[in-house]
């Protein structure tokens, strides 16, 4: 049994997939077992998500962790780990994720509607800044955040004038969010530590302007792309009653299946790219494709996420509990894999169904209003907005 398609229409794959190199010299990837090769590759650099930008500062700042590669970055990550295991994301944060679930829906209960987008980004905000440790901020966090992550990623050539005003609007943003959120939870945790991310980035002797970097980093993969789940799986849940039932009906390792299922057909980011820094041997229809050392490889995780070879039958359904080839993922290649692997997946997936069970169970609770999709092209990636819901007072 089958529940609905795709909401999320993307540009369609190129011919010649699993693996081709483009015209333009880039290799796209799109079959799963040869996108997950090369994500777990160590022959591999980060590229792409701003990576330009990044390369651009000054040479005694240490890069946030998503733009390093090799034993420094492996080292980050193993020390970070604790922060988001399976059992701390219960015991430490799933409180945090109640309470605030809790408050979001007293405003639908009290106004009887309410914009999805703003309910899910509240949400989203207040979880990964306990995590993060932003709990000192000003008001006014959600603007801020909202001014600081760009429509597109890199920047504009710095000869324009649209590239100068893009540049002193990012520093400008940048500032209030040194200001308002980051200088005053360091300060806060110079004078005594805590169990979270900042302080551990103290205790590895990060100046002000690194765990900036790091904050930033951690809020887009924690808040901005939470935020467009969250709207997408109440989407698909809206607009089937089948799929809704079952939801309603299922416990809480249920509906988390559901949930993965539907990230695995609507990745919230469609495209990551890496740069090789060795020769890479992939697994093709064909035998072993070769992709040279320097080529720049983009892996096109919606495609792979429905490769029929290791999803099964009616990939472009959502089916939860599908059987999978050994060794996938239940939401398929949605959260990365390999060194880049995102680390707050467990995070994200549980504050969605802490947040959507409590909406779902609102009397009354309809989609008044369905939401408008945009894109961010240089990672495939969607924004919803508009969706509005109401409900029964």
């Amino acid at each position: 049994m089958g529940y609905g398609a795709r909401k999320i229409e993307r540009a369609a794959a190129p011919d010649g997939c699993p693996v081709r190199r483009g015209p333009d010299g880039v290799w796209q990837v799109c079959g799963y077992a040869e996108a997950r090769a090369v994500l777990r590759s160590t022959g591999t650099v980060q590229a792409g998500l701003g990576i330009e930008t990044v390369e651009k500062l000054p040479s005694g700042l240490r890069r946030p962790v998503l733009y390093r590669d090799g034993p420094e970055h492996r080292e980050h990550r193993r020390q970070t780990a604790r922060f988001f295991t399976p059992r701390r994301v219960d015991e430490r944060y799933r409180e945090v994720m109640v309470r605030v679930a809790e408050t979001q829906i007293g405003k639908v209960r009290a106004a009887g509607r309410a914009h999805l987008a703003d309910l899910s980004f509240h949400l989203a905000i207040e979880v990964a800044a306990s995590v993060i440790g932003l709990t000192e901020s000003r008001p006014g966090i959600r603007r801020r955040l909202e001014r600081f992550f760009p429509e597109k990623f890199g920047t504009p050539g710095l000869t324009s004038l649209h590239g100068i005003h893009w540049l002193l609007r990012q520093n400008v943003n940048w500032s209030r969010v040194y200001l308002a959120d980051v200088r005053p939870a360091v300060r806060a945790r110079r004078r005594q530590r805590r169990d979270d991310l900042i302080s551990h980035l103290l205790d590895e002797g990060c100046s002000a302007g690194e765990i900036l970097g790091e904050c930033l980093t951690f809020a887009a993969a924690g808040m901005v792309t939470t935020r467009e789940f969250v709207n997408v799986a109440a989407w698909h849940l809206f607009t089937d009653d089948e799929l809704l039932g079952r939801f309603r009906a299922a416990d809480e390792p249920g509906r988390i299946a559901i949930l993965h299922e539907i990230l695995r057909l609507e990745p919230v980011i469609g495209r990551l790219r890496r740069r090789t820094t060795a020769a890479l041997e992939l697994p093709g229809d064909d035998g072993v494709v070769t992709v040279p050392t320097g080529a720049l490889v983009e892996v096109d995780l919606e495609s792979a996420n429905v490769d029929a070879r290791t999803v099964g039958e009616r990939p472009e359904l959502i089916r939860p509990g599908r059987p999978l080839a050994e060794g996938a993922g239940a939401a398929g290649l949605a959260f990365g894999d390999g060194p880049h692997k995102c680390p707050g997946a467990h995070i994200a997936i549980l504050e969605t169904d802490i947040f959507l069970s409590r909406l779902f169970a609102l009397p009354g609770i309809r989609m008044a209003a369905p939401p408008g999709v945009g894109f961010k092209d240089e990672i495939a990636g969607y924004e919803l907005r508009g969706c509005t819901v109401e409900c029964r007072v």
